[in-house]
């Protein structure tokens, strides 16, 4: 039975009704600083924790419920006859309830230009602490953390006088999820402050939930979509949704890969998805022809992809797009007459994305979940540095073509290993992604470019082992290749290229992407 509750929130949404409840039920109820006031100021009669525990508080308020008076009498086993003989020695009563929220430590440090005091000032001491105390005691004590809770502990209370022993349960859970919580946002704040590559001897890593899905990447799977709490410009979880359907398991992945490959592009841009791999990809001097050349670069795999753009969607691209069925189209805004137009169709999810070409914030982690573990690495930011370029051929590829082979490998970057890209005219003409050899990738890229493959250059996300890359390319007539280099065999491939008249450059950098 409930005889007295705790009230410290910092979050007071629901509260004063909550404490009238409490007090129609003849519950005492024991409060402290803002929250005393709010419910005293309600016409509640609540007691002063300083009444309870005969010190002030102190330290600015870094201490007021720090007392054995309160957690003695939250921690006191009610079924332990010892316990109860010490408290009532000590003249100290039961608790029964804590209903308790914490410092806004998480809204503080989202401002901007936070200073590290604030933050520091924000961090909770007493409120975590009676919070686990009572989980602990959660036989004899109802810790509420989430006002959500509210309302099923007063139908609880009213029905039977008592929380259940599985709701209590189930609140002492949320509890410490809750803490936890807390604490890793402390912990990952403090991280970031120290400003360097940290890896740590044991991570704890937090997030918040978006969103159930409908299932996973197969009916069969359960899923849920969650977010990474602090700075998300330019990622899909900032993305607002104005038009279609749910987002499936699979277009929030597929969507995150196209946004990954748009970052890699200033001037207008369309990326092609499919399958989590790029099957469009196109620069121009305006948006409408950059989506014209994604589109036919591959007009078969585009169909039931995915399309992201780094301008703005005017009417003439949007009644292009929808000539075909796209499952989202994601770009910094739309216009009016866009919008009409894309609207139309029932089921496409139009994704408005403001920061689109943001950068992924410093200190971003790249992670991979494996059986019994985690693979945890930092965020692939490079692509080539100009300054590392070797020039390992006879024929030296022009300025035109250098501007090609970067395109080129900005795209194979993000294309699944073994990776080749064929592109000309910053237009991608074929993609080879994901095959379990380099010459098979080729291949494949190769075949889709067709007869636009003559003069095209060619891009490689890791060495060639072997010369057949490079002998597929000249009988395409590929004129110029881009590779990282650093295979023992690298000569013959060198050789091969100078036999055929290709200019080829290494950039000493790899970029598989499994």
């Amino acid at each position: 039975m409930v005889k007295r509750a705790l009230i410290s929130v910092s979050d007071k949404t629901g509260i004063v009704d909550f404490a009238k409840e409490l007090q129609g039920m003849g519950v005492e109820i024991i409060s402290t600083g803002g929250t005393y006031k709010t419910l005293n100021d309600a016409g509640i009669k609540v007691i002063n924790i300083s009444d309870i525990t005969g010190f002030p508080e102190c330290l600015d308020g870094r201490v007021k419920t720090l007392h054995p008076k309160v957690h003695g009498g939250l921690l006191a086993m009610r079924s332990n006859p010892d316990h109860m003989k010490q408290i009532a020695e000590l003249g100290i009563e039961p608790i029964d309830m804590v209903i308790i929220n914490l410092y806004p430590f998480k809204q503080t440090i989202l401002k901007e230009n936070v200073e590290l005091h604030d933050a520091i000032e924000n961090i909770d001491i007493g409120g975590p602490t009676m919070l686990r105390a009572a989980a602990k005691n959660y036989q004899d004590v109802s810790v509420i953390v989430d006002p959500s809770d509210y309302i099923k502990v007063i139908e609880e209370l009213k029905s039977s006088k008592d929380v259940s022993l599985k709701t209590k349960f189930k609140l002492a859970y949320k509890v410490f999820e809750h803490t936890c919580h807390y604490d890793t946002l402390i912990a990952k704040y403090l991280r970031e402050k120290i400003g360097e590559d940290n890896f740590p001897e044991t991570m704890t890593l937090t997030f918040e939930k978006v969103q159930d899905m409908r299932y996973g990447e197969n009916p069969h799977q359960k899923a849920v979509f969650y977010k990474e709490v602090g700075a998300n410009k330019g990622c899909i979880t900032s993305a607002k949704q104005l038009h279609g359907k749910e987002l499936s398991y699979n277009n929030i992945n597929d969507a995150n890969g196209a946004l990954e490959l748009l970052k890699e592009f200033s001037e207008p841009t369309v990326v092609a998805v499919k399958h989590a791999n790029p099957c469009g990809v196109a620069s121009s001097d305006d948006i409408y022809d950059a989506y014209v050349k994604a589109y036919e670069a591959d007009p078969v795999s585009i169909f039931g992809g995915i399309i992201a753009a780094n301008r703005e969607i005017d009417i003439k691209t949007a009644e292009e797009i929808n000539k075909i069925f796209v499952e989202i189209i994601i770009a910094p805004s739309f216009t009016d007459e866009a919008m009409a137009v894309l609207s139309k169709k029932k089921n496409i999810r139009i994704m408005q994305l403001e920061n689109i070409g943001a950068p992924v914030p410093e200190g971003s982690y790249d992670m991979k979940k494996v059986a019994g573990g985690l693979l945890v690495q930092n965020v692939n930011r490079e692509c080539v540095n100009k300054e590392e370029i070797k020039f390992v051929t006879e024929k030296r590829p022009d300025e035109k073509q250098i501007e090609e082979l970067l395109f080129a490998m900005k795209v194979v970057k993000h294309t699944k290993s073994n990776g080749i890209v064929v592109a000309k005219g910053k237009q991608t003409l074929g993609v080879g992604p994901g095959q379990t050899n380099r010459i098979m990738a080729a291949k494949i890229a190769i075949e889709y470019g067709g007869e636009r493959t003559k003069g095209a250059v060619l891009a490689s996300d890791a060495f060639f082992p072997f010369p057949d890359c490079v002998e597929a390319a000249a009988a395409a007539g590929i004129k110029a290749i881009i590779q990282p280099g650093g295979s023992m065999n690298d000569q013959a491939s060198i050789d091969e290229c100078n036999k055929h008249g290709i200019a080829m450059i290494f950039t000493g950098m790899r970029h598989f992407k499994h």
